[in-house]
């Protein structure tokens, strides 16, 4: 999907935490249509927004903690989304935004309950490679106490985001009452 330009990086900051600050969709997600919090269960909030009329619920948060190699490195917020689109028929479909942009063709991994999903990477986003195992990713990351997220930027910069899990089951719940 072709995103807005970016803005220039901000300067680095320390991380707070996402139980500490509830995550807010950035606008690239629902084409600048304001999104509407239906609840916030944990770090996860469950959103709905209606971009060019096109109704979307969606579950999502920031990483608990985010480490890069080299250290300290700026990036944009990251974000994990688990979002329904009953319009066109999608379910449960999980995207990440890393905060950098990635290499044409390079890919990602997500981490969860022993099992490694391959993502692939366009611009700063990134896809499960297998959308058939997205239903077990699904049930794994409603179980699960928290998913990792690693990638490498365009730059050569290494990610490791670690996403705690807890509430994710509720806001998923919450999406999928809305977006039936």
């Amino acid at each position: 999907p072709a995103q807005p330009p970016k803005p220039k990086p901000p300067a680095p900051r320390p991380q707070t935490p996402a139980a500490a600050q509830p995550a807010t969709p950035p606008a690239s997600m629902t084409s600048g249509a304001q999104p509407q919090l239906l609840g916030q269960y944990g770090g996860w909030g469950a959103y709905t927004a209606s971009p060019g009329g096109r109704k979307v619920c969606f579950a999502l948060a920031k990483p608990s903690r985010a480490e890069t190699t080299p250290p300290n490195r700026p990036r944009d917020p990251a974000f994990l989304f688990v979002a329904s689109r009953p319009g066109e028929r999608v379910k449960d479909e999980i995207s990440v935004i890393f905060g950098y942009g990635f290499k044409p063709n390079a890919d990602a991994t997500l981490e969860v309950g022993g099992a490694s999903f391959p993502l692939y990477t366009q611009a700063d986003g990134g896809w499960i490679k297998n959308a058939a195992e997205e239903p077990r990713l699904v049930e794994s990351l409603r179980r699960a106490g928290d998913a990792t997220i690693k990638g490498v930027s365009a730059r050569g910069t290494a990610s490791t985001d670690i996403y705690v899990l807890k509430g994710l089951a509720q806001a998923l719940d919450r999406v999928a009452q809305e977006c039936q």
